[in-house]
């Protein structure tokens, strides 16, 4: 296992963190909120897949707090030249393949990110953190961001997901994502690496790509296009607004115990089909069509394989242990996610490429109406 000495005089850790996946829709929110919450630098390591964007980070360019490192998480090397170079004092890992419909199309891709690269990505946190001076591994962290869905389905009535719950994943993205929860579960008993876990919900909010369910209806329904909906559209999930959520993450990274994983959830359980109207709603008051109201393109189509019916979080650990609570309702989250739509015209043209697409045509193409 490589390893690294401490810098000249045994010099403290820098004033610095290292984000994996920091392009992505939630890694970009974060370090948004990271730099104007701190002033601290963050260092951004993204491959930049179909969801990684460098345009949503547009407004940091020139700033020295945000340093922007294309590569793999995979890339042991250079994980391990970046941790050298940077002595962060802490890891927050968004990195993920995280597309439920795409791990059932390709599922290979997301066992090589989000298992294999959480593993190299632990070996080198790992040879960085053993040989730091005392005060600086006791101050290093390891933040592991994952999802609720590695809980599996919960009936309806059933108790939300506590921290308790078992790992009961259906979609070969949530195993792949419960898989690294484990790496980061044994890393710390094994090594002692000291890391937190973070479940979220469902989250929604700015520069999210829209192959998720609200910036897909919100960017069909303004270009008139059907609002595809699976199935009966009652599958219900916790809805969290992103910038919330980067929020929680940074009060677990400064208080949360080491060892522990905390969900985060917004209290906001509303099936789909609610979600679809309420967005036809804002979009006929905020941006009316002549042709009637968005609610006609609503369109019912077969459902995608193993679709989980509900998922709940139960994020009272988090308000107990570290007294944080969402700011935002859903009411006022979602009015501030379709104004964001509706004023960033640039930036959703630019990220519907060829290669999105191809995608839509790929994942809805074949469906027929249910």
């Amino acid at each position: 296992m490589a390893g690294y000495a401490p810098g000249p005089g045994g010099r403290n850790l820098d004033v610095t963190i290292l984000v994996t996946g920091g392009a992505g829709f939630i890694g970009a929110n974060f370090i948004h909120d990271w730099i104007a919450a701190t002033g601290e630098t963050a260092v951004n390591l993204d491959a930049l897949t179909y969801a990684g964007n460098l345009e949503s980070l547009e407004a940091l360019a020139g700033d020295p707090r945000h340093v922007f490192v294309r590569g793999d998480i995979g890339d042991r090397a250079l994980v391990e030249r970046l941790l050298g170079e940077h002595r962060p004092r802490a890891i927050v890992h968004f990195a993920a393949e995280s597309h439920v419909d795409r791990s059932i199309h390709g599922p290979g891709t997301f066992v090589q990110t989000n298992v294999n690269g959480t593993f190299e990505l632990l070996e080198a946190a790992r040879g960085y953190w053993s040989p730091l001076p005392g005060p600086d591994r006791a101050r290093f962290r390891f933040l592991h961001v994952s999802t609720d869905e590695v809980y599996g389905t919960l009936r309806p009535g059933e108790p939300a997901f506590t921290e308790e719950h078992r790992h009961l994943p259906n979609s070969p993205y949530a195993a792949s994502k419960a898989a690294s929860d484990h790496l980061v579960r044994a890393w710390h008993h094994t090594y002692g690496l000291p890391v937190v876990t973070t479940n979220c919900s469902n989250n929604y909010g700015p520069y999210q790509f829209p192959e998720k369910l609200i910036p897909l209806m919100i960017v069909n329904g303004l270009a008139g296009k059907p609002l595809p909906v699976y199935g009966d559209g009652m599958q219900v999930r916790d809805w969290l607004y992103v910038r919330d959520h980067c929020s929680a993450i940074r009060e677990v990274l400064e208080r949360g115990r080491i060892g522990e994983t905390y969900n985060v959830g917004g209290w906001n359980e509303k099936p789909n089909i609610e979600i679809v109207h309420t967005i036809c709603s804002l979009l006929d008051e905020l941006r009316p069509d002549p042709a009637g109201s968005h609610a006609r393109l609503v369109t019912h189509v077969a459902d995608r394989p193993g679709h989980d019916r509900r998922y709940a979080i139960d994020a009272r650990k988090l308000e107990r242990e570290l007294g944080w609570r969402p700011a935002e309702t859903f009411e006022s989250g979602i009015r501030k996610t379709v104004r964001w739509y509706l004023d960033n015209a640039d930036w959703v043209r630019n990220v519907q490429t060829g290669s999105y697409r191809a995608w839509l045509d790929q994942n809805y193409g074949h469906r027929e109406h249910a």
